[in-house]
């Protein structure tokens, strides 16, 4: 049966054996919103009428037949091209671990493909390049990807597309479709509750997941290439980023818990010793490669680390069969060292999921509703065939579950916020260590300026300081933190230093450039502590009312150890979360003593809606192991007229006097400008502090120019 509408891009979702093409108004629209709009729906042809084209199936995140409704999709074509593209664009987002994983899943996968008569093409280079020469190569009429949601991935299929269009061949021009594989049939991304809780009373029946297809053969010469080893493809990464950016990338490589150990972070010939301390770990990383190999049939940890399983499908699922019957005991060396690697990732209840099994989601070994689907089959073998109403019999089927919905859950919001809300912002979503992070930019030239929130908020806070700042002819970046807002509130242990981190890899590779920091309450802090660690990546500081301390007398700076969730502050998350949505309104309106009208219903039901988030007790637990023992002005050092101290003078929760005089005799160089304003000057009076930054990033450019003279 012929498709009715074939615009440039076409979207399916799978929800049975027989996919359905919905084609879309506009290109990037999301199949899961396309499902209810009012057209004709067209089936695909079954493998009992083949269509007589060639197709092209573009592997990204999706390495694996079973489950996968772009190879089902694909199977009903004449001829069926597998491929995997080495695209930097991709492979950036990846550590190393992630990458050594990616290497033996692709073996894996290529060797399942020869079991059924094909063969996987292997190519380095750029997507739109490789597929270019492949479909002329194959006469392919179309070409298969996985949907995205991450905003340069989405702009690489763009361009993939776009170039593609440009195309004739005699078999017609080729045709892009987008698949994907949601949990749940959700007819109408618009008609997605805003509140998690109210999404799970509408109960919606998880989605089973295929078996692979039968593919047909694979009757055509090409040069198939092999799977790079882990150096070469480093190498290769390398040399795409180009010499210019061999300093940014080498910075990206250092870790806080490296420069706490060497106490050595502040002066600049320091982050050049961190500089070679992390490119020897690189090398020992590449050399143990071949090592990781060897162990692939002794474990299924086969990394030089050895703390995330990987390897193919059938042995992820073997693993997470283990995980899951972690009570049940075994005889078994594999299923033992599985519990054994559970028991050491389990920072936190349910926890150990996401560490051991993150980068074959991520990588799609495994599906997301694979993974439920086992979760639930298991739970259902303990129960004698049923689901109680009062939660899973076992930790590990609660942690499977409860990790994927909530990846789920995610990544409806961010597929919403990309192609269906048309908010105050066009959101952008960037993964970061696989979490699905919001952020926003405005402005096309001039300086870069990066807004950090404080505890609990999100980037609209800054809702009108992001253009206004712009219009002076800046570019303005504002982020949702890890744990905040509609980014990611993955089951993992906050530290203030784990931000911090996330906030130097947004500047590395979303930027691209040094900033001015600009951050309220505890993204006071968090940029403090940026700048402190990683100084080549801070053009200068703007602290809005900041958290920290400052500590006339120091004599060294604490080593930050990971810290595991007590009793108590389990008790407490619970019990704040509970105070806090009764309180928020209260506590807001303290926070803007000047211009109450600004805690206004928009801000305060954005934080309400953001409290029912899955994850979101986690993430409040932290506030009882928060280390704020890194003094301010020992971070400070080395920006001697580059600090502005915007203080609101009635602040609740600090006293501004008692701070100010204390960063005045402290902090040498630092410039402070008092507002009759609360806790967010930002947001309680934004035309005098757009006017504050504004005046600032000139200065100081202007202070640069001339060498540094005042």
């Amino acid at each position: 049966m012929a498709i009715l509408v074939q615009p440039r891009f076409h979207y399916l979702t799978h929800t049975s054996p027989n996919p359905t093409y919905r084609p879309p108004t506009r290109p990037h629209r999301s199949s899961v919103a396309v499902a209810s709009m009012p057209s004709k729906r067209a089936r695909m042809e079954s493998s009992a009428g083949r269509d007589t084209g060639a197709a092209v199936l573009w592997f990204k995140h999706d390495l694996r037949l079973d489950d996968h409704p772009g190879l089902a999709a694909a199977s009903s074509c004449r001829t069926v091209v597998p491929l995997y593209v080495f695209d930097r664009r991709i492979l950036s987002r990846f550590s190393d671990e992630t990458l050594e994983v990616l290497l033996l899943a692709l073996e894996d996968l290529r060797k399942s493909l020869k079991d059924q008569g094909s063969d996987l093409v292997i190519r380095l280079g750029t997507a739109e390049h490789v597929l270019q020469e492949l479909v002329k190569e194959v006469k392919a009429t179309k070409i298969f990807a996985e949907e995205e949601v991450e905003y340069d991935l989405r702009r690489m299929l763009d361009v993939v597309g776009k170039t593609l269009s440009t195309m004739s061949i005699p078999e017609g021009n080729p045709r892009f479709v987008l698949w994907n594989a949601p949990l749940y049939d959700i007819k109408n991304l618009k008609d997605l509750p805003a509140f998690y809780d109210e999404f799970e009373k509408l109960k919606f029946t998880a989605i089973s997941p295929l078996l692979p297809p039968k593919l047909p053969n694979l009757k055509v010469e090409l040069t198939w290439g092999s799977v790079p080893t882990l150096e070469d493809l480093k190498k290769f990464m390398n040399d795409c980023l180009g010499k210019s950016k061999d300093h940014w990338t080498s910075i990206k490589g250092i870790s806080a818990e490296s420069l706490f150990r060497s106490n050595k972070f502040v002066a600049s010939r320091n982050q050049i010793q961190g500089l070679a301390l992390s490119k020897t770990g690189d090398s020992n990383q590449s050399n143990s490669y071949n090592r990781s190999r060897n162990k692939r049939n002794e474990s299924v940890f086969v990394t030089q680390r050895g703390n995330v399983v990987g390897g193919g499908t059938t042995v992820v699922l073997n693993a997470l069969a283990a995980y899951l019957r972690y009570l049940e005991g075994t005889v078994r060396d594999d299923w033992q060292e599985v519990h054994e690697k559970l028991r050491i990732a389990e920072s936190r209840e349910g926890a150990s999921f996401g560490t051991l099994f993150g980068p074959a989601l991520r990588l799609g070994i495994i599906s997301r509703r694979r993974a439920h689907y086992e979760a639930i089959k298991y739970e259902k073998e303990r129960n004698g065939g049923f689901l109680s109403p009062f939660g899973y019999s076992a930790a590990t089927v609660a942690a499977v579950a409860d990790t994927v919905c909530s990846m789920e859950w995610y990544w409806l919001m961010a597929s919403k916020s990309q192609f269906v809300d048309k908010g105050r912002y066009a959101i952008r979503i960037w993964r970061w260590k696989g979490f699905l992070i919001q952020y926003t930019v405005a402005g096309h030239e001039g300086p870069a300026i990066l807004l950090v929130h404080g505890f609990g908020a999100f980037l609209e806070h800054f809702r009108d300081n992001i253009n206004r700042i712009a219009e002076g002819g800046n570019r303005v970046w504002a982020i949702t933190l890890l744990g905040f807002g509609r980014s990611e509130k993955p089951n993992v242990v906050y530290t203030e230093v784990m931000w911090a981190e996330l906030l130097k890899d947004f500047i590395i590779e979303v930027v691209g450039e040094p900033v001015h920091l600009v951050g309220n309450s505890m993204g006071g802090y968090f940029v403090a502590i940026v700048a402190g660690l990683w100084p080549a990546v801070a053009k200068s500081i703007v602290l809005i009312n900041s958290a920290g301390n400052v500590v006339p007398q120091y004599s060294s700076v604490p080593l930050s150890k990971e810290r595991q969730t007590s009793a108590a502050a389990w008790l407490g998350a619970r019990l704040l979360l509970f105070y806090l949505r009764l309180s928020i309104k209260n506590l807001m309106t303290n926070l803007y003593p000047t211009q109450v009208e600004r805690a206004d219903d928009w801000v305060i039901n954005e934080m309400v809606r953001a409290s029912h988030d899955p994850g979101v007790v986690v993430v409040l637990e932290s506030i009882f192991t928060f280390n704020l023992s890194i003094p301010l002005n020992y971070l400070l050092e080395g920006f001697e007229n580059r600090v502005l101290v915007i203080q609101g003078r009635k602040d609740p929760l600090y006293n501004s006097q008692t701070i100010l005089a204390l960063l005045r005799e402290h902090c040498k160089g630092v410039t402070i400008r008092e507002l009759d304003a609360g806790h967010c000057p930002h947001d309680e009076q934004p035309e005098a502090v757009n006017s504050i930054i504004q005046e600032w990033v000139v200065t100081v450019g202007a202070r640069v120019l001339s060498g540094g003279r005042t």
